[in-house]
């Protein structure tokens, strides 16, 4: 080896900084190798809410939870079964428990954590909770971190902002709560740039605390540092190979080695392979997602699993190719999803991992890629579009490129998105039919807590569901996106990384999305990819201590 660390990290996700923490806290050496220029991966550039039951900030707010709802309620959303090795009772339990001790151990080390007040559970069931178990980063100055600054992954969301006050930033015209958050967000904006601050949200903010209490502890974070190989020895990963100043660099690891650098979005070949009727494009997650660790791991006899699963989140493309989320905007009154032959085929309220498995289960049986959403008048004057305030004033390159579509009448409608107006106008007076019932007869929409939250919270009466009746009429295209994959190397309990026949790799960890994950199928909350991110890398960091000589 050229040089030895008690630790090595590939990748610098959120479970990255966390177990490298852990083994900074118990004084050993360690060393985070990202192959980008930018580190905090994926993690930084989401919102970076993790789910993490019965914590702190929930008693701090007098919101009931407990360990055992938390189980209840995975094991009754979370299903068990042979194309999911990646979940099971006691994995589930492991991440109930280590979890909150991860969040207790972060705390202890300063960072500082807070609730979205409202975010509910995603599914019904029992031990489901109503208020939601999310935690996310206090706001963090990224000045704080000198160089580093511009060496971190950018954030999606450019303000001052807790999650909450962005989304009450559309009612500005409709209620005080939206106006109070704008003049919240504005003051705190002018106010801390007039102080020298420079204030992230998010998941940038996560990970800014992240690396910069990292920095600190004196771990090594080294950018365009990409691992070639996993070195293994007598049957045990004992380092990793970089390329460094164009020749091989060998870098040991007495405690072992942990993966935590994502998984294939941007792998088109891995997509067709695993995820067919899918593209690379597709995706929001960082530009290194792109697989190479897992094949690795595989090279090294690492059982791959659950590699057909993803975190979907339903996407657009404006005029000029970036993508843009419209989960939310599916969700709010007055619209509907229809697929080529013009037929509704999923609750729009859904979560984004449904949402997204519902467009790809439809397409195998008829054309839904992409999918249309449909709305009217009601819809564009008082909800966002595609990031865009509300308002029918849109970009003149909208409409002028087609994306856009906008008619008189629904017929007109259906003519220019190439779909069938005669079934294109039955569909919608079935679902104005449903939606003034206000009972969704076909596929449950507005049937769940979360559909109101995700619809529009102002609207008691009918939060999601609303007639689809006043011109002009309007769509855009609607494909499956995603904010990440959900499959990768098999893990246990302790994140230790396993061969098929359920024998442990010793030395090599795993977390994050280069992991199956002990979420299976599901997301039962916002947070369900992070939140185990950052549990597994501080539990991998906690079994490596323990086995130590």
């Amino acid at each position: 080896m050229n040089e030895t660390f008690d630790f090595v990290v590939v990748g610098s996700g959120g479970g990255a900084f966390s177990a490298a923490l852990a083994m900074r806290a118990a004084g050993k050496s360690v060393v985070i190798l990202e192959k980008l220029d930018k580190v905090g991966g994926t993690t930084a550039v989401s919102g970076g809410v993790m789910w993490i039951p019965n914590n702190r900030y929930m008693r701090e707010a007098g919101v009931s939870d407990s360990r055992a709802q938390a189980i209840e309620y995975m094991d009754a959303v979370i299903e068990d079964g042979e194309d999911t090795p990646g979940t099971s009772h006691e994995r589930r339990v492991k991440y109930v428990d280590s979890s909150v001790e991860m969040l207790e151990f972060l705390v202890s080390q300063g960072l500082r954590f807070r609730r979205v007040p409202s975010w509910p559970d995603y599914y019904p069931g029992p031990g489901e909770s109503v208020p939601g178990r999310t935690v996310v980063s206090e706001l963090f100055d990224l000045n704080q971190l000198g160089e580093w600054k511009e060496r971190l992954q950018p954030g999606f969301l450019p303000l001052a902002a807790y999650l909450e006050e962005a989304m009450q930033l559309a009612n500005m015209k409709r209620n005080w709560a939206g106006k109070k958050a704008l003049f919240t967000v504005l003051g705190r904006t002018i106010g801390n740039r007039l102080r020298g601050r420079n204030l992230a949200t998010a998941g940038q903010a996560l990970q800014g605390q992240m690396l910069h209490k990292a920095l600190a502890a004196g771990v090594d974070v080294r950018t365009g540092a990409g691992v070639q190989e996993l070195v293994e020895e007598n049957g045990r990963v004992t380092g990793v190979k970089i390329s460094k100043d164009g020749k091989d660099w060998l870098i040991g690891a007495t405690l072992g080695v942990l993966v935590n650098a994502g998984g294939f979005s941007r792998n088109q070949q891995l997509r067709d392979q695993y995820i067919p009727e899918t593209s690379a494009e597709w995706t929001l997650t960082a530009a290194g997602d792109t697989g190479e660790m897992l094949l690795e791991g595989q090279r090294h006899g690492a059982a791959l699993a659950q590699m057909d699963q993803r975190i979907g989140n339903p996407m657009t493309f404006l005029p000029d190719g970036k993508p843009a989320i419209v989960h939310g905007d599916m969700a709010k009154p007055h619209s509907i999803v229809v697929d080529q032959n013009a037929q509704r085929y999923m609750s729009e309220a859904a979560s984004y991992v449904e949402v997204g498995k519902s467009i790809l289960s439809h397409q195998a049986n008829a054309p839904a890629i992409p999918s249309w959403l449909v709305f009217d008048s009601q819809f564009i004057d008082t909800y966002m579009l595609a990031g865009s305030m509300p308002g029918s004033k849109k970009p003149k390159e909208w409409t002028e490129s087609g994306f856009l579509k906008s008619a008189a009448s629904i017929e007109e409608l259906a003519a220019q998105c190439e779909l069938d107006p005669a079934a294109l106008a039955a569909t919608v007076d079935r679902f104005n039919g449903f939606a003034k019932a206000g009972k969704d007869e076909d596929f449950g929409r507005g049937s769940h807590v979360y559909h109101g939250w995700l619809g529009d919270p102002l609207n008691e009466q009918a939060p999601t569901l609303g007639a689809v009746e006043q011109g002009p009429f309007y769509a855009i295209k609607v494909y499956p996106g995603d904010v990440s994959t959900f499959g990768g190397m098999l893990t246990d309990c302790d994140a230790r990384v396993l061969r098929e026949d359920g024998s442990v790799i010793e030395g090599l960890y795993a977390t994050g999305t280069s992991t199956a994950s002990v979420m299976g199928k599901n997301a039962p909350g916002a947070g369900a990819s992070i939140g185990p991110s950052v549990t597994w890398g501080y539990v991998a960091a906690q079994h490596a201590l323990a086995a130590a000589p």
